[in-house]
């Protein structure tokens, strides 16, 4: 008989394997598994640790766990300022603001920050330029609990991201990195070919000073991000 952290484990494989349930989709918690298979919720902990260990699933802290995504995830060292990346490198750095307004939020926003569907977020588009060459697409929402001045800020004297790491320091973060074919619109603002790649980079940023009346950190901002391939790359140095 097998053991039963293992049998809840079973069953959520075979829920994912019959496509029940996909990528992105919310598992039970561990006190909806420990009703449902009558066992202790430290059971339940123990099944949903070990399958985020093995990278079946994700836990997002405060929001629930998740189903992976089953692609290959490309590793990100630090996260900088795409103007400080370009001023590092002795160039220079301007930038257009397409869109920078409220908006309410959908059922993925709402579920990548954290809220009720619906309700009203901060919503910015800004293109970042090297040398007046469109390098970097950012497609932003922002949680107005948290910043509620993110529409007042000049972004042409200071990026999105360094703005909110002064006011809700980054505490955490997570991201996944893929190539893409962008939509028609994205393409024209970053001037490159339809069908040309670009990496797509997706990271929310949590900040514990957000959360400070919980003790908990708390999403602040989910991010799209899109980089020409032809213009831009990934990579860092690692000591051991």
């Amino acid at each position: 008989m097998q053991p039963r952290y293992r049998v809840i484990k079973t069953a959520i494989l075979d829920a994912i394997e019959s496509g029940e349930m996909k990528p992105g989709s919310q598992v039970p918690s561990e006190n909806q598994l420990a009703q449902q298979h009558r066992v202790s919720r430290m059971t339940a902990r123990r099944a949903l640790s070990e399958m985020v260990d093995e990278g079946i699933l994700m836990r997002s802290q405060g929001i629930g766990t998740f189903v992976s995504d089953s692609r290959p995830m490309s590793s990100m060292l630090e996260i900088k300022s795409i103007r400080d990346e370009i001023e590092q490198r002795g160039h220079r750095y301007t930038n257009e603001i397409l869109v920078l307004e409220t908006s309410p939020a959908s059922d993925a926003i709402a579920q990548r920050l954290g809220i009720d569907v619906g309700e009203p977020v901060f919503h910015s588009i800004i293109v970042h330029c090297e040398n007046n060459l469109p390098v970097q697409y950012e497609d932003r929402w922002v949680n107005p609990a948290w910043i509620n001045d993110y529409l007042d800020k000049d972004f042409k004297a200071q990026t999105a991201n360094f703005y909110l790491n002064q006011v809700a320091p980054l505490s955490q973060a997570d991201h996944s990195v893929e190539a893409v074919i962008v939509e028609k619109d994205i393409a024209q603002a970053l001037l490159i070919k339809p069908k040309e790649p670009c990496l797509k980079i997706t990271r929310r940023t949590f900040s514990r000073g957000a959360g400070k009346a919980t003790g908990t950190s708390a999403v602040v901002s989910h991010a799209v991000l899109f980089h020409p391939g032809s213009r831009y790359r990934l990579g860092g140095h690692l000591e051991f």
